[in-house]
Order: C-alpha cells, then sequence, then structure tokens
C-alpha cells in the first residue's frame, strides 16, 4: 500500500467482491443441497413437500458411545517411565516418591522430578508389588544365590551354576569392567554408602540391569524393567529407627497450608477445612478381645468363656500365675460390653456416655524383686480413681507385701516417707473396688492400662486405653506418651516432675479422661493418622475413571478404585478402605489375586482364594500386593501379634527352610514374571522390597533397650550390656542399611 492509501470501508470491499454474508450461507446451503439425494432434501424430505416453516432438527451423534482407541507405540502415544538425564535427582527415591507416582497417574499426585514420565494419561491401571526380601546384595553378588553344594552341576530347572559362581562371576567382571566394556560393574549397584547425608550420585542413581550379568535366578528382571533403582525407606536419623514401608506406601500425606505448618514439638492439632466433629458414644472405644490380646492384657473370661480360646486362655493364665489362685481378682457380675447392650433409649437421654459408669485409673508402681532379677517384679504403691466429672473417688497409697527394692521416685513419686504409716494392702484395694466402687456397666480407662491391671491384679473385659485411641503417628509396636499426648491434644503440661519427683496420678488420670472426652466429641479419627494422613485407596476415590476406561462410557462418573492382596486378612489393616481385599496364605494365592482383581468379576478365578468380596467389573485400578515366602526364608518376616498371622509366619518359615536361597529368590521372580504377563496393556508395575535388611537393626535396638532397662535399676559394674559410642555407630550403620531397599519400575 502506498503512503496515500486509506483502510478500505466495509462497502467498498462488499462492492469489488460482490458478495456478503447472506451470498455465503446461500451458496454453502446450495453445494449442502447439490451433495443430498435427488428424491430428498438436507433435512430427510421430499422437494414437494414443506420444510415445516424451517424448523431445526437435533440430531443424535454417535461419537459419544465410541470408546476412545488405546495407545499404541506405532502413534507415539503409548506411556512410559524410565530414567532420563534430565531427571532432577538430587538425593534417594522415597517410597513417598513411588506412591506419589501412583497418584500421579491414577490421580491428583504431583509431577515426578526423579524420572521421566511420558504420556501419563494413557496409563490405565497401576500395579505395586512389594517383595520384603529382595536385596541390592543379590544383585551386586555380595549374596550368592546358589548354593556350593551345587556348584558342578545345573540345577533342576537349567540353571548353569558355573555363570554364577563367585570366581567365574569375579572373572566377568573385570572383564567386563574393560574399556571395552564400559558399563556399571555390578559391584556399583546399589551399595549403601557410609554415611547418608555424604551420599553421592553414584550412590542413589538408578544403575541398568544387565541380563549377563546378573545371577542367574533374578536374570528374568532384566526383561521387565530397565534399571535397578536405590529406594529409602522413611525413618528417624536421630533415634535411628526405620519407619513402617507399609504405611509409607499405603498412607497419603494431608497437605498442609502455610498456615498450619508450625514449628516442631507437639502442638495443638487444628482442624482442617475439611474436618466435621463426629460425636460418638464412649462405648465405641471400648478395646476388643483382638486388641487386648495384640497389646498383652490378661483377659477376663468375659472375653472367652463359650469360644475355643476358654482352654488356651485358661492354661495360659495358669501358665503365666494370672488365674485366681494366684492372687488375681476378675471383676465379678460384668459382662464384655456389646451393641446390643448399649439401648436406644442410653444413646437419647446421654449420647456420649450411653448409660455406662466411665472410671479413669492411673497406679504407680515400685520394684519389689531383688537386685538382678528378670524380669524385674512391680507392685502396686498408689491408685487414683475418677470419674466423669473429674471427681476423685480413690487416692490411696498401698504397702506391698514384699519389700521394696528401688521405689523408683523419679518416675513414680513414691518415697519411704510416703507409705510410713500406711496399713492400706493390695487385697483391701481389690475387695474396695469389686464392692464398692465397680458395676455391672462400669469402663475404665487408662494410658497402657495393662501394666496398671497387673499391679492391682484384676480383669476387666471393658477397656478404654488412650494409648490405642492416640496410636503412634509411625504406627506399633510403638506408642505414644500421655505427656506427649497432653502437650499436642490439650496443650497441657504434665509430669514435670518427670526424673525428678515424678508423676502425679490425679493429673495423669484426668489428663486420659479429657483425651478420651475430646475423643468423643471429635469421632474416631481424631488424633489417628486419618487425621494427619489418610488412606491412598480413599484418595483414589476421589478421583474418577477417564471416559476411555469407565464401564459404562455414557453413564455416571465412576470413581477410582483400589484392592489389596496380601497375606492373613488385610481388612483388619490398611485394606479396610480398599474396594477389595483377598487374603491369601501363600505367594501363589497373591498371585491369582492380583489376576482376579486386574480382571475383574467375569474372567476371575476363584478356586485359590479364600475372599468372598467380589471383584468389580472392569477390574481395579490401584492394586496392592505382597509376597513373603522370600522374606520368611530369610528370616525378615517379623513376629505377630495375632495367632492365626503367627501360625502362618512359623508355617511358612519352617517349609522355606527347607529349600535353598537361590530356588526361593527363583520362585519369587517367576511370580513376579506371572503378575507381569498377567497385565494388560498401559499399566504401571512397581516393584520394590520395602527395606533392607532389618535383622541387625533389631538386634542393636534391642541391646540399647536392654541397657537402658539395666541401667535406670543398676550400677555401672553390674549392667550386662555396655552402650558405648562404638554400640551407637553399630546402631546407626544397621538403621541406614535397613533403610535402604531396592524398587523397579516399568510399563507393560
Amino acid at each position: 500500500m502506498g503512503r496515500n492509501s486509506h483502510k478500505r470501508s466495509r462497502s467498498h470491499y462488499e462492492a469489488d467482491n460482490r458478495i456478503g454474508v447472506g451470498q455465503t450461507l446461500s451458496h454453502l446451503k446450495d453445494s449442502t443441497t447439490s451433495t443430498a439425494s435427488p428424491s430428498s432434501d438436507a433435512n430427510g424430505t421430499s422437494p414437494g413437500q414443506d420444510d415445516d416453516a424451517g424448523e431445526w432438527q437435533q440430531v443424535e451423534s454417535n461419537r459419544a458411545k465410541k470408546r476412545k482407541k488405546l495407545p499404541s507405540k506405532e502413534k507415539g502415544n503409548y506411556p512410559s517411565i524410565k530414567h532420563s538425564a534430565q531427571s532432577r535427582l538430587q538425593h534417594y527415591v522415597k517410597l513417598g516418591d513411588l506412591q506419589n507416582l501412583a497418584l500421579y497417574l491414577l490421580a491428583d499426585g504431583p509431577s515426578p522430578q526423579w524420572c521421566s514420565v511420558s504420556h501419563h494419561a494413557n496409563v490405565r491401571k497401576v500395579v505395586a508389588l512389594m517383595v520384603p526380601g529382595l536385596e541390592a546384595g543379590m544383585f551386586n553378588g555380595s549374596i550368592p544365590l546358589l548354593d556350593p553344594s551345587v556348584s558342578e552341576q545345573s540345577t533342576a530347572n537349567g540353571l548353569e551354576t558355573s555363570a554364577a559362581d563367585s570366581s567365574s562371576l569375579a572373572k566377568k567382571e573385570e572383564e567386563e569392567n574393560s574399556p571395552s566394556h564400559p558399563v556399571d560393574p555390578p559391584s556399583t549397584l546399589v551399595s549403601p554408602p557410609r554415611s547418608i547425608s555424604r551420599a553421592s550420585p553414584d550412590d542413589y542413581y538408578p544403575k541398568k540391569l544387565n541380563r549377563d550379568r546378573l545371577p542367574i535366578p533374578l536374570q528374568p528382571l532384566s526383561d521387565i524393567f530397565e534399571h535397578i533403582w536405590p529406594v529409602r525407606t522413611p525413618g528417624d536419623d536421630k533415634y535411628a529407627k526405620m519407619h513402617s514401608p507399609l504405611a509409607a506406601m499405603l498412607i497419603s500425606p494431608i497437605v498442609k497450608s502455610k498456615d498450619e505448618k508450625r514449628g516442631k514439638g507437639p502442638q495443638t492439632p487444628t482442624s482442617s477445612k475439611s474436618w466435621k466433629n463426629e460425636r460418638t458414644p464412649v462405648t465405641e472405644y471400648v478395646a476388643s478381645t483382638q486388641e487386648l490380646m495384640q497389646e498383652g492384657y490378661v483377659l477376663h473370661p468375659a472375653h472367652y468363656n463359650g469360644t475355643t480360646l476358654a482352654a488356651e486362655e485358661t492354661a495360659k493364665r495358669e501358665l503365666d500365675k494370672t488365674s485366681v489362685a494366684d492372687g488375681w481378682i476378675d471383676a465379678p457380675n460384668v459382662t464384655m460390653l456389646t451393641d446390643e447392650d448399649v439401648s436406644d433409649k442410653d444413646k437419647e437421654s446421654d449420647p456420649i456416655l450411653a448409660g455406662q459408669k466411665v472410671l479413669t485409673m492411673d497406679c504407680e508402681m515400685c520394684i519389689t524383686s531383688p537386685p538382678g532379677t528378670t524380669p524385674q517384679e512391680f507392685s502396686l504403691t498408689r491408685i487414683s480413681l475418677i470419674d466423669w466429672d473429674g471427681n476423685v473417688l480413690l487416692d490411696e497409697f498401698v504397702k506391698p507385701d514384699k519389700p521394696i527394692t528401688d521405689y523408683l521416685t523419679p518416675y513414680s513419686g513414691i518415697t519411704p516417707a510416703s507409705l510410713q504409716n500406711v496399713t492400706t494392702t493390695l487385697p483391701d484395694i481389690q475387695t474396695k473396688l469389686i464392692n464398692d466402687i465397680f458395676t455391672p456397666n462400669t469402663i475404665l480407662v487408662g494410658h497402657s492400662l495393662d501394666s496398671d491391671l497387673k499391679a492391682l491384679k484384676l480383669t476387666h473385659p471393658n477397656i478404654i486405653d488412650t494409648a490405642l485411641l492416640f496410636p503412634h503417628p509411625r504406627g506399633p509396636p510403638l506408642k505414644s506418651s500421655l505427656k506427649w499426648l497432653a502437650q499436642k491434644y490439650l496443650a497441657r503440661e504434665i509430669q514435670k516432675g518427670h526424673g525428678t519427683t515424678g508423676h502425679d496420678s490425679i493429673e495423669d488420670a484426668k489428663a486420659c479422661l479429657d483425651l478420651v472426652k475430646q475423643k468423643c466429641e471429635k469421632g474416631k479419627a481424631w488424633g489417628t493418622s486419618e487425621a494427619s494422613g489418610e488412606s491412598i485407596f480413599k484418595r483414589l476415590a476421589r478421583a474418577t475413571r477417564p471416559k476411555r476406561d469407565k464401564v459404562n462410557p455414557v453413564g455416571d462418573d465412576e470413581a477410582r478404585t483400589g484392592a489389596v492382596v496380601d497375606w492373613g486378612e488385610p481388612t483388619r489393616g490398611y485394606g479396610t478402605q480398599a474396594k477389595l481385599a483377598i487374603g491369601c496364605e501363600s505367594d501363589e494365592q497373591v498371585v491369582a489375586g492380583v489376576k482376579r482383581a486386574n480382571a475383574g468379576e467375569d474372567s476371575a478365578d476363584h478356586s485359590t482364594n479364600t475372599d468372598s468380596t467380589s471383584a468389580p467389573t472392569g477390574g481395579i485400578d490401584f492394586i496392592f500386593a505382597r509376597l513373603r515366602e522370600l522374606e520368611a526364608h530369610r528370616g525378615w518376616w517379623n513376629r505377630s501379634k495375632t495367632l492365626d498371622n503367627e501360625e502362618l509366619r512359623n508355617s511358612t518359615a519352617a517349609t522355606s527352610a527347607e529349600t535353598s536361597l537361590s530356588t526361593i529368590a527363583a520362585q519369587t521372580v517367576a511370580h513376579v514374571k506371572e503378575v507381569w504377563d498377567a497385565l494388560p496393556p498401559c499399566t504401571a508395575f512397581l516393584l520394590f522390597s520395602g527395606s533392607g535388611d532389618p535383622r541387625p537393626l533389631a538386634e542393636m535396638q534391642a541391646l540399647q533397650q536392654r541397657f537402658k532397662e539395666e541401667y535406670r535399676t543398676k550400677k555401672w559394674d553390674e549392667l550386662s550390656v555396655q552402650w558405648t559410642d562404638v554400640e551407637e555407630q553399630k546402631l546407626r550403620r544397621a538403621c541406614m542399611d535397613a533403610r535402604l531397599g531396592v524398587g523397579f519400575v516399568a510399563v507393560k
């Protein structure tokens, strides 16, 4: 355009082109009509018919009924999870990172920075398989997987031992470390550093799996996974403790806002925006028979009379000298409280107490066993009892029938002067409780009340234990102290004389009572992991499936589902919130359970499963499963507090003990391969060990605990255990090794 040119008006433009909006629409209509059948117009009417004054017609589209096609590698949209040189990896991958990866693929998790994820929206399912007992030493040769007795022959499944023999393996490593084989030697596969704080990228970066350089039982893993990742289990470096790997994977922390993030130490919790108080009757918090057994309570006959446990519990009490013949008293005329015992009328008149008499108890004890005796004998020296309104019903000192060898004044507050003129005995207190205080509807409240009842030589069927109501954040067997609970939930300082003048039993009893009252007002989830975290299955349920994965593409939104396939009874623990929980008694049943959860009910095989819950049509979105035969063989499976799980552990350990480590490892890898082969396309597969070898850590922790117990009651030269800097460093090293496991990721 020239300098004197100007912008053309709309009228000039239409005059030159001889066409306007109306003409354009007319041309489009004519072109549409010309493509239609000569016997009908675009609306399906014949030329001689009226078009009904040009009314609009709605045409349904079939597009919504079509299911989106699966991604394919040819189209370049197939999902993948790989290690990338651009990954922001500056420390060890944590178990929480694996959890976040699963949530990123299926729900609302953050994008992972430690690996490269392509086309994550096309991942349809996630399977997380935990294999305790799988250790880095199996891959780098430090843990041999073949028996010396078969070093000169092939195994039954065709595994030639010469390839994995230590001497030949060392020679092969030397050859492959030459310039012509610029690959990391097996000895560098996930080797723990001397210190986590001094870890280098060589320690926490993944290592590529090379089939030819792996022990033969583990070689099938290289066909599934490209890298082996060092994965660190959560723990406490200060106190050299390892936290639960199960909780790290299956409990999702609730993200706190900036206002909720405060300093360290026990702080009074604030209810989040989503928190809603649910007033709950105190009867809902009475401990079950199973819980009392797990905590070591001496059971009242009401818990086992008329059951299969009657003979066993009676014999156990006689053996432990906790029977009536040994001076113990079973609270009479009291039955185990059930829902049927609480009438609707009681609930309406008092929604919290529900017609029950709640008494809070706290006792102080002294040692009456001779010095050096193990286990030590504790005898009652003070008992305090308060009612629901905080009134003191009983507060008396008690004179033991045996000489006191240690008053434990820094903890009990009892001194020789406290008992100087005391004549009340234990039978006197038992009689007063039974005849004057206890009623058939009495509920006893206390913190770790089992020790108090043992000192009283008393059993009661209805117990509320604040140590159970407010579980330790890191899970059992740890317990939160009453002092810490009072600081956190009541903003109250108690036991200020701990270690000097001792505790006040009335003060402790009132703290327990206020904790229970708060729990009744807030609800069952208050003070549990659900207050600061939630089940991963609950979080997944808030996410919806894409239309591609819905059972009914044109139906309502479908929530993501989760399943737990584990040994024993998963519904007792982390499987409570899952859509499907399958209990198993062997690794073979675990594999069958994963197949069932993946495929859904239509093609499920129930022959090897003992669970009756139906798998939903279309399968489960997130599946957590655990193989335990390798764990049992290596002695990693801890003792269980439940009788059925303990029997299962003992039988599995006895059976696997007859088999070599190489055979168990090969069987475990075969199970992993079977799970992989059964996965549908676009399924992410997460395999992790959970931890390293926990046995040295458990041994050092037991040694430290024994030292602490003896140090409180014995002189330095009488200690059978010494705890110096050498033992402290061994403990920390064992903790560091135990917290370092392995992990693998792939997409089918």
